[in-house]
């Protein structure tokens, strides 16, 4: 199902929301982030998909592709890390600490004592456990019943303490909440509420990174006049990477930015129906769904602030669709490089797959055969076995095919 949503505007980016997030910030974050060890070196590859293009008859198709972002295999790497060292900074604003020095643990002693918490589907918490691990300080991360043994033993592996619920990802957010405010422990949330808007400003701010990289691999300058792209298709959850990665393109380029469309699960479906009602809202279905990093029932209200405005579209998809794009990109579609994409990661392309085969659709999103799409890959095989067992190969399989045609 397609909302479209007609408070989206093409206006220059305002200074409400260039004070809350920018591209100046963003570069901030990616400075510090260069420090960190489990980062890997330079920017993710940004691989043209041409025969997928062909295949869908459109222009042109980029995938940018986080899962080699570091060894978490996430984006999300680009989110807590910079969040937990500007909340250090904050809570000790006298020290004159380093953000790169802390990366490199140079304050560990200091802050062997300090504690922080996040609930997660697993790829937040696994980003935090390691910059945690990194930096020093003590990490605790909430687990809801749904997320699976193979995504709590990397994190449990990176020293962090893991704290197991009966129910879903909300009511680990608020379990979170009160073990924070019983045990003087500070939370680093990728969704805000209310009184709670600072930290995950600081993660959206980091995801930024993937925007300014993108525009660097297209050779387009931040403040170019046209972007790249006619489309760019964005995951949901509770929208802190849609408004992270919408926040950098409205600012660089205004009203001359690309249609944004946002996709989720049809179970969890809080920024569809935020887009229905105007304002942020909560999902209608059961939220569980194999796409276990967008599993979320309730969206966040600080990121609304600038999808609201800026995408034009809000798309469901069914858990099948998401699994037979995953078996696409692992594929290669007319002779593209094979690319390992998990169940999240693959969102975007099933919800480009939606709407190309519908022409209805198609040409309700304005697609025609000169349109340019970016998607992102925003993680690899993080639960290697349901990897497998849904594609119907190993990772390590794919990979290997992506090296052989990349020799």
């Amino acid at each position: 199902m397609l909302a479209s949503n007609p408070s989206a505007l093409r206006a220059p980016y305002s200074d409400e929301l260039r004070n809350i997030m920018n591209i100046d910030r963003a570069a901030e974050c990616r400075q510090w982030l260069s420090a960190w060890r489990e980062l890997c070196a330079g920017p993710t590859p940004l691989r043209r998909l041409d025969g997928l293009a062909r295949h869908l008859g459109v222009g042109r198709v980029d995938l940018k592709d986080e899962s080699t972002r570091a060894t978490v295999g996430s984006f999300k790497a680009l989110g807590a890390p910079v969040a937990l060292v500007r909340l250090i900074l904050r809570r000790w604003p006298d020290r004159g600490w380093d953000a790169q020095a802390l990366f490199q643990g140079a304050y560990a002693e200091a802050l062997r004592e300090f504690t922080v918490i996040s609930a997660t589907d697993g790829n937040h918490g696994r980003s935090l456990a390691a910059a945690a691990q990194s930096i020093g300080c003590r990490c605790v991360i909430v687990l809801h019943a749904n997320v699976s043994e193979e995504r709590e033993a990397p994190i449990a592996a990176l020293g962090a303490q893991v704290v197991r619920i009966a129910g879903n990802y909300d009511e680990s957010v608020v379990e979170a909440a009160r073990l924070a405010a019983e045990n003087g422990w500070y939370v680093v949330s990728d969704t805000s509420y209310d009184g709670y808007e600072e930290i995950p400003r600081d993660v959206m701010q980091g995801y930024g990174v993937i925007a300014a990289e993108t525009l660097e691999q297209q050779d387009v300058p931040g403040q170019a006049k046209a972007c790249p792209y006619t489309h760019v298709f964005l995951q949901g959850g509770v929208g802190g990477l849609a408004a992270g990665i919408v926040s950098y393109l409205c600012e660089a380029f205004g009203e001359q930015r690309p249609a944004f469309i946002v996709v989720e699960p049809e179970q969890a479906d809080c920024l569809y129906q935020s887009a229905l009602r105007g304002q942020a809202s909560q999902a209608t279905g059961s939220v569980d769904s194999v796409m276990a990093g967008l599993a979320c029932g309730e969206t966040s209200p600080l990121a609304w602030k600038f999808l609201h405005p800026a995408v034009d579209f809000f798309l469901k998809i069914r858990d099948d669709e998401a699994v037979e794009a995953m078996r696409l990109l692992a594929a290669g579609v007319n002779g593209d490089t094979p690319i390992v994409s998990g169940e999240s990661g693959a969102a975007g392309l099933a919800g480009l797959v939606r709407l190309l085969a519908d022409p209805a659709l198609r040409r309700q999103t304005g697609f025609d055969q000169e349109s340019r799409v970016l998607l992102i890959n925003t993680e690899g095989a993080t639960a290697p076995a349901v990897y497998a067992s849904l594609v119907g190969q190993t990772a390590d399989a794919v990979l290997a095919a992506q090296a052989s045609m990349t020799r």
